[in-house]
């Protein structure tokens, strides 16, 4: 698989032209109000609106999955670990849905295995939410087992109802090669390249 990507600041993100567009995970902002607030308020953030209105896809992963949130692209809100730590591990996750940009190489029910490095990573939302999110199929993956953030039923990624913007706090990078420690997260990629391709 060989796709063109190009690496850009934010304040350099002034087109639409992209077939899709991935945010990062990091401390945007330092993350000193909240997590994800102050880059959701960028410039940038009108030219995602505009690829995700388009039905492109687009990727928020750990604190953009914040920042998409925070942007209202996804709903729910994202609180720190019940814990109150940081916490950094590799998780088994089940795919709950595979009709996504960022899911349809997976296989329904599956489980793949990806690290998660977050404090503030507990997805919450009202129960109305959560049982319209999981009836329209919009859960696209949850904790196979072990929940160590305390999120709302162990979601722990969603999308829109179109399914091409995908929020989601694994770290499908960190789990592309080998050398990591496992593949599974290039499922992620290459599940985006046939979305974009269709």
């Amino acid at each position: 698989m060989h796709i063109d990507a190009e690496l850009i600041w934010h304040n350099d993100f002034t087109s639409p032209t992209f077939d899709a567009a991935i945010i990062p995970g990091g401390f945007s902002f330092g993350d000193h109000l909240r997590a994800g607030i102050i880059a959701a308020a960028s410039p940038a953030t009108e030219i995602v609106r505009k690829l995700a209105d388009d039905g492109k896809p687009v990727l928020g992963i750990c604190n953009g999955f914040q920042i998409l949130i925070e942007a209202g692209l996804l709903p729910g809100a994202l609180l720190r670990n019940s814990s109150l730590k940081f916490v950094c591990k590799w998780m088994n996750l089940q795919i709950k849905n595979n009709d996504s940009a960022f899911t349809c190489k997976f296989e329904r029910a599956s489980t793949a295995r990806m690290p998660i490095a977050h404090n503030e990573g507990r997805f919450f939302a009202e129960e109305e939410v959560l049982n319209r999110l999981e009836a329209e199929g919009k859960v696209v993956m949850t904790y196979a087992g072990e929940n160590p953030t305390g999120t709302s039923r162990g979601i722990t990624a969603i999308s829109n109802k179109d399914g091409n913007v995908v929020g989601m706090m694994p770290h499908p990078e960190r789990a592309s090669d080998s050398s990591l420690g496992g593949t599974d997260g290039l499922k992620v990629f290459e599940s985006m390249v046939e979305w974009a391709r269709c």
